[in-house]
């Protein structure tokens, strides 16, 4: 009769089960090392050497880079043109952001309903969000030309006189509307929330006398509310960083160094502004040291809206329960 090997002793058993968890944590980092090793290549260390040539006034081609310490800081704090630009950012979202997720939740509610042809109107208003943000605002720019575009040439069917929009401050109306054109996006998203709202809720709603607004406020609103507060933080960090619409429904004329003149007062938001300073007037550190401010006062939005909203959203599941379980 053939006889079993013994079992492994404790130490041995230790051993083992030591060499199991090794492999497995060896088999966990060789399959995230390419997203580790891009992470550092592409991330950490871009945003480590920008932070650097903050504290310096590199002009981006001698290979010396004076450090001039927190004068680049300092600047940034007190530079009228820098603040006012940033002003201008900050308009924008304030506009941008509740008309974008009060608008597409409204055209979400219209097509959720079940009427004939929602299929065809959902479509309708998603294909501008795949539109590449360059020629959405290519698009935008010949229809708003003042000698051949599309709304002069349907205001003078009115009477009214051919209009400059691209330059002056009715630059920044149009730049208004491209941004809001990829609205579609937020309608998907806020569709598919609509479709997680228990029906028995709503029909218990119903039936306790409420109506529609009542239903809305005390049913959708909480279910969906995770949705609109992810909403909120995505389309306001992505307005903070409005570039191309800004600087292609401008004239380019007289090469890159020279875009910056063309653009208009209205259209100067912050990230034209950090383009000017690296690439109209070579000023590599205080372009970074406008960077990092920019960055953290993304961060500070973030932290405020997810403070402030944050109070009103509703979870199935209490976050903080799940952290103590």
């Amino acid at each position: 009769m053939r006889q079993q090997s013994p079992l492994p002793t404790g130490p041995a058993r230790r051993r083992r089960r030591r060499s199991g968890r090794r492999g497995e944590a060896l088999a966990f980092y060789g399959f995230v090392s390419p997203w580790l090793i891009g992470t550092a290549v592409l991330t950490v260390f871009p945003v480590g050497y920008a932070f650097y040539l903050s504290f310096t006034a590199w002009d981006g081609i001698a290979p010396f880079k004076p450090w001039v310490g927190l004068d680049n800081y300092r600047e940034v704090l007190t530079s009228a043109d820098t603040l006012t630009s940033l002003g201008r950012t900050l308009l924008l979202v304030a506009i941008i952001v509740p008309t974008t997720i009060v608008g597409s939740l409204l055209l979400a509610l219209l097509l959720n309903e079940k009427v004939r042809g929602r299929t065809v109107f959902r479509t309708l208003i998603y294909i501008p969000a795949i539109v590449p943000p360059v020629a959405a605002a290519l698009i935008w720019k010949v229809a708003f030309d003042q000698n051949s575009g599309g709304v002069n040439r349907f205001l003078h069917i009115f009477g009214v006189n051919a209009l400059m929009w691209l330059t002056g401050s009715r630059a920044f109306i149009v730049l208004i509307v491209v941004l809001l054109w990829g609205i579609g996006a937020g309608l998907i998203i806020n569709l598919a929330a609509l479709q997680t709202v228990p029906a028995e809720q709503l029909e218990a709603c119903r039936l306790d006398g409420g109506g529609p607004f009542t239903a809305f406020r005390h049913v959708t609103l909480p279910v969906i509310s995770p949705v609109l507060l992810f909403q909120t933080v995505l389309v306001t960090i992505t307005t903070l960083q409005t570039f191309v619409p800004a600087l292609l429904l401008s004239p380019i004329s007289g090469g890159v160094a020279n875009v910056y003149t063309n653009i208009p007062n209205a259209n100067r938001v912050y990230m034209v502004d950090v383009y000017s300073q690296f690439f109209s007037y070579s000023r590599y550190g205080y372009g970074s040291a406008m960077l990092t401010v920019f960055f953290l006062v993304i961060v500070a939005l973030t932290v405020l809206i997810f403070k402030v909203a944050g109070r009103s959203v509703f979870y199935a599941v209490d976050p903080n329960a799940a952290k103590e379980g």
